[in-house]
């Protein structure tokens, strides 16, 4: 395995190379490459919270997965209130024995804490329950709307309709997004509709991707891999990899649903649960609705997760991070990079859908503001606009964005791109006194 540290952090994480990477193997690379010291870290504190599990607000689950790991991005990302590190203080055993092994940066005149100051105080003067609401509207409408149409796709016989049923299937799972980062709900159980769980994805999207992105440490760059290769590195990827999976990648695409289960089902089986049956109440609901054969019924239900999963991926993979313009692992990053700062600099946000609200829940958009503040609802995040860029001004920091179109384009020339780029332009300069 490698010694040396990457673009983020000072060791190169452990088991990535695995040919049994999994979400739980990764978190098992954690544990042994962050110094928590069997407990919880955060910044350069040791913290016992075995005793907070059972109240802590935003469910038991986080906190058990992440025992034994450092937590500073998800403890800072995840509590925009004061409230959570003024109790943590109760919790600390001791200083930690070592440097924190990521090196990006949380100061208190930062652009990251400078945003956060202005959030919190934004949010006691605004609606957010009404959006809320709304959110919750779309995805129980989407939610019903699943059931509905694979029925109809199952009467008719039609691909167009089984598209149709597909593509709504895709986007109550991407809608379910929006539930990830808070306390356990019911919503967040859609997303096991498409075959892929909830659980899992909370450790590669939520811990991994959301606050890594873009890096060695970024679970969905690692899981795409070897088929899919982003980083600009010639050693991992040829001349097939950067040109001919153009044409297999949306092959690929439509496989992603059911070769996540079949994944799960050999390398970890032994965290199988009962909301992994979720998936096969869409076929059970078609059968009990039609009576048609068991075949047919298979048929359809498997023709809808093709479409859906070819349409998730389109999605996802061109929502904001592939973007050949934009930092990936080998690229040049600032020193001392402030942890908002390089989330804007792994980003390019959307410019044709982040002024609505239905599209924002269901295409991944306001980006930006959600991998900054995950536990907020998409609904929510427009209104934050003005604190936004208000501090990007303030830092001399240019917000970027562009077409769902262009994504696309450039996701695939940056699937061909081999050199990393040695100086980065349009680096933030310091706060302006």
């Amino acid at each position: 395995m490698p010694t040396a540290g990457t673009s983020i952090s000072r060791k190169y994480p452990s088991l990535r190379n695995s040919s049994k990477r999994t979400q739980y193997s990764w978190l098992e690379g954690r544990r042994l490459d962050d110094g928590a010291e069997g407990l919880w870290r955060v910044h350069d504190g040791i913290y016992d919270l075995t005793d907070f599990v059972e109240h802590h607000p935003g469910g038991r689950e986080w906190l058990e997965m992440t025992k034994g790991t450092d937590i500073t991005e998800a403890f800072e990302a995840h509590h925009i209130s004061e409230i959570p590190e003024k109790l943590l203080e109760k919790f600390k055993i001791r200083d930690a024995k070592e440097p924190r092994n990521f090196t990006l940066t949380f100061k208190d005149d930062g652009f990251y804490r400078t945003l956060k100051r202005r959030v919190r105080e934004k949010l006691k003067n605004i609606d957010t329950a009404t959006p809320a609401k709304l959110s919750n509207l779309y995805t129980d409408t989407l939610l019903i709307l699943t059931y509905v149409t694979a029925v109809a796709a199952l009467v008719t016989q039609s691909y167009i309709v089984g598209a149709l049923a597909g593509t709504i299937l895709t986007l109550a799972a991407v809608s379910s997004h929006n539930y990830f980062h808070r306390r356990n709900n019911w919503r967040m159980y859609i997303f096991n509709l498409c075959f892929m769980n909830y659980k899992e994805w909370r450790i590669s999207h939520a811990l991994s991707h959301h606050l890594y992105p873009n890096s060695l440490h970024d679970l969905e760059i690692s899981l795409g891999e070897p088929f899919l290769c982003w980083l600009p590195d010639p050693k991992i990827k040829n001349i097939v990899q950067r040109y001919v999976s153009w044409i297999y990648g949306p092959i690929i695409y439509s496989f992603i649903f059911i070769s996540e289960f079949v994944k799960k089902l050999v390398l970890s089986k032994n965290h199988l649960a009962l909301d992994d049956l979720i998936p096969f109440t869409v076929p059970l609901v078609m059968y009990l609705a039609t009576g048609e054969n068991f075949t047919t019924v298979v048929n359809t239900w498997l023709y809808i997760i093709f479409c859906a999963s070819f349409l998730f991926a389109l999605i996802g993979f061109n929502a904001s991070h592939h973007h050949s313009g934009v930092v990936h692992e080998g690229d040049a990053i600032r020193e001392n990079s402030d942890w908002g700062i390089y989330q804007m600099d792994t980003s390019m946000d959307r410019s044709d859908i982040n002024k609505s609200h239905f599209f924002t829940l269901t295409f991944f958009g306001q980006h930006i503001l959600h991998h900054i503040f995950p536990t907020l609802d998409h609904g929510v995040l427009a209104q934050l606009q003005p604190e936004f860029l208000e501090t990007l001004r303030e830092f001399e920091y240019e917000f970027r964005a562009c077409s769902w179109f262009e994504h696309i384009v450039e996701q695939h020339k940056q699937l061909a791109r081999i050199q990393p780029r040695t100086e980065y332009k349009g680096l933030v300069k310091t706060k302006k006194q």
